[in-house]
């Protein structure tokens, strides 16, 4: 029976030794709450460091026995671990670069070695409790690298990833020194999460640029696997606001704060320290609001909490001076003796405390500078149970996307941000019941439960896809089974296309020429009488007769316009013009003018636009550009547009890879086997018989009966190995020894 196990780098617990025993109390966070109907069933465990360093073996154990008794396990981190593993490349090198503070952002190697070696500890106590066939959901930017560790150790596990900070854009991404590294780490998994779609887009767009993986609708084929990228905005605990909000102590401390405060109206403004939160932006522009709007002044009370975090670091103790300097002179300058515009609380509250903030302040301020999502603006609005209130957001958050109905605003404007204070001050109740009751709707529906059920439910669908992908592999019994038939077989064809089949990419097409493996392989099938090999091809017939015009085997060039067998001279599969190239081939031309790296491809009857060489991106979009081009033009021509790998190909209509190959399929053979790795290639596999072995190399969706792994920047090793099996056949018709290639794949 296989288990879940969750994986972050705090467990949701604190730990303190009181008279030499551990007290264990649990975090009351809403990630626990949402993950607690998954870690505290049956076998399940939540794996992660319980906050305390911890040294000595008799305490680890005790400490592990606890939290084992709340299916939790420990990873325990040493003084140094804590220093440059967390305080160090965790929250000095991603925490800052990923929020897009650059300017803060620090490149230490050191650090990173301890990056790499608590993501690989984690990885050593993950192994100790799971199954190779378990799930293994893994939280947040402390452990970018371990998806890829647990897959190289389980190969057949289902592993989810979550990143609950944002992922910055290619631009700021490509920074970091160790950008290849975080990004195989991260498509270790099956499945990858973030808060928004801004954040798929921007980790997609690193993906294809950095480590050259394309994606289809949200998509990657990472090696022979799929990896999924999605968004799954996090919600909270509604009803634990809610019941608190109604509770009576909550509503006894409204009470005593709406005395003190002589009916004011209240903004409240709840963050821990930290940069990213823009709290002297908000500071300057509530100062900006009271000086454009005087009426205002001893009717409106800024309650401003900010929760103490890494105050002994240099820059959040900058920070906190900051704005202990903006509080004193807002205060000076515009309050009296009987009124202070801001009251300032440099600490944490109980929770019904906050639920009382929440329930009476009128406007709930959360403008950060940049945040994954931001939760407190969701507390607000559920904390609300009056539907009275507003909230002003800005547009930087991940909320911003899905509350739509808030006052959301640039934070660095100050203008903007105090006349959306002065707006939510004077919006009539009307209006603030409309917008808090759209706003609730979103948050009671999209809470933390729904968002822990919809990321386990996609990881399951997920790991369905990826079974069904397995079952079509050509893994070692497909292998055999496939030489066993060749083996037995009197009369055999194979169907080669070339590109991306026999020889990997290169962004100069002319550089993909045979090397000497591929000859020799080539010609010992050949040598075979029992054999025939096709080599159909999008090339051009010149290109295809220099480089294997000496082989004894037949040739489809273009796609299926020129057709040679044996050592025959090239013809036409049937009359067709190159007429329409006159008027195509300006097009793209135009289009190679306004896209760096591109260049056009004449061949006698197609033309093809290569964009290998290009800005990916810009690439991309110039070939969707063409293609919307290329089909108006040609809307009443008999000419087909075929879109390949960083190709759009014009030809004549009519034909196609699988006509072609009809020709040669006029003679029975007791062994087909057609490989392709392009979409041009599945009119080739439509026309196969049943019985055929149809082998799509690379893991998408295909006509082909198989998947077989696709080339790298090297070689194509799987399929030539395959190859080669076959070719050992000539060794032992000559020879009369038993064939032993399948023991080499």
């Amino acid at each position: 029976m296989t288990k879940t196990l969750i994986v972050s780098n705090r467990l949701p617990v604190s730990i303190k030794e009181k008279e030499g025993k551990f007290v264990v109390s649990p975090s009351a966070g809403g990630l626990a709450t949402g993950l607690g109907s998954v870690y505290k069933t049956g076998e399940n465990i939540w794996i992660g460091w319980p906050g305390d360093i911890i040294s000595e073996e008799d305490k680890m154990k005790t400490v592990s026995d606890d939290l084992l008794k709340e299916n939790m396990a420990p990873v325990f981190l040493s003084e140094s671990d804590v220093e440059l593993f967390y305080e160090g490349f965790s929250n000095s090198t991603l925490w800052p670069l990923f929020h897009y503070f650059t300017k803060h952002t620090s490149f230490v190697e050191e650090n990173w070695e301890a990056y790499k070696r608590v993501n690989e500890k984690y990885c050593h106590e993950i192994l100790k409790y799971a199954e190779p066939n378990d799930t293994i959901w893994v939280h947040d930017y402390q452990l970018l690298l371990l998806p890829k560790m647990l897959r190289e150790a389980l190969p057949n596990a289902t592993i989810g990833f979550f990143q609950h900070i944002p992922f910055p854009s290619y631009e700021i991404f490509r920074i970091l020194p160790w950008r290849e590294e975080i990004l195989q780490g991260m498509t270790g998994a099956d499945l990858i999460g973030f808060h928004t779609f801004d954040d798929v887009r921007h980790f997609l767009s690193s993906v294809s640029r950095i480590i050259g993986v394309d994606n289809q609708m949200g998509q990657l084929r990472v090696n022979d696997r799929l990896c999924h990228v999605d968004a799954f905005p996090m919600g909270i605990d509604v009803q634990k606001f809610q019941e608190a909000a109604l509770s009576e102590e909550t509503q006894n401390e409204i009470k005593n704060y709406k005395r003190d405060n002589n009916d004011r109206k209240l903004i409240i403004s709840i963050d821990r320290l930290d940069y990213s939160k823009g709290i002297p932006e908000r500071l300057r522009a509530y100062d900006f609001f009271l000086e454009q709007y005087p009426d205002f002044k001893n009717k409106v009370t800024l309650i401003l909490v900010v929760v103490p975090s890494r105050d002994q670091v240099s820059l959040y103790k900058k920070l906190k001076i900051e704005i202990d300097e903006l509080v004193g002179r807002i205060n000076g300058k515009h309050g009296d003796m009987g009124w202070s515009p801001i009251q300032y609380f440099y600490r944490s509250f109980p929770f019904q405390s906050l639920s009382a903030f929440y329930s009476m302040c009128d406007i709930a301020l959360v403008t950060p500078l940049r945040d994954g999502m931001n939760l407190v603006c969701k507390e607000y609005i559920a904390s609300r149970t009056d539907k009275k209130g507003v909230l002003i957001l800005s547009e930087m958050a991940g909320a911003a996307k899905e509350l739509s109905e808030a006052i959301v605003i640039n934070p660095h404007d100050l203008h903007e941000l105090s006349q959306a204070i002065h707006q939510a001050l004077v919006m009539p109740q009307e209006e603030q019941a409309r917008r808090m009751e759209e706003l609730s709707y979103i948050v009671r529906r999209y809470d933390i439960h729904h968002w822990v059920h919809l990321f386990m439910e996609r990881l399951e669908y997920t790991m369905t896809k990826q079974k069904e992908l397995v079952v079509r592999r050509v893994n070692a019994e497909i292998k055999e089974q496939i030489i066993t038939d060749f083996q037995k077989a009197k009369s055999r064809i194979i169907f080669l296309d070339y590109d991306g089949t026999l020889m990997p990419f290169n962004a100069d097409p002319t550089k993909v020429r045979p090397d000497k493996d591929l000859i020799n392989t080539l010609q010992r099938l050949s040598a075979n009488p029992k054999n025939k090999v096709v080599v159909i091809s999008g090339r051009d017939k010149d290109t295809l007769q220099e480089w294997l015009g000496h082989l004894s085997i037949d040739m489809i060039g273009e796609h299926g316009v020129w057709l040679r067998e044996g050592r025959a001279y090239w013809s036409l599969f049937e009359y067709i013009t190159d007429e329409w190239k006159a008027q195509i081939r300006p097009v793209m031309e135009l289009f190679v003018d306004r896209t760096p790296g591109s260049f056009v491809e004449t061949k006698d009857y197609s033309l093809v636009w290569h964009f290998r060489k290009a800005d990916k991106e810009l690439g991309s979009l110039r070939a969707r550009e063409l293609v919307d081009t290329l089909k108006y033009l040609t809307n009443n021509m008999n000419i087909k547009i075929m879109e390949g790998n960083k190709v759009i190909e014009v030809k004549n209509a009519g034909i196609n890879k699988g006509k072609a190959a009809l020709k040669w399929l006029k003679k029975d053979y007791d062994f087909i086997m057609a490989a392709g790795d392009d979409w041009t290639d599945e009119d080739m596999f439509a026309v196969m018989p049943e019985t055929a072995y149809t082998l799509k190399v690379g893991y998408s969706s295909s006509f082909a009966r198989f998947n077989i792994a696709s080339c790298n920047d090297q070689h194509c090793e799987e399929m030539r190995m395959l190859l080669n099996a076959f070719a050992a056949d000539v060794n032992e018709e000559a020879t009369g020894q038993p064939l032993k290639a399948i023991q080499s794949i």
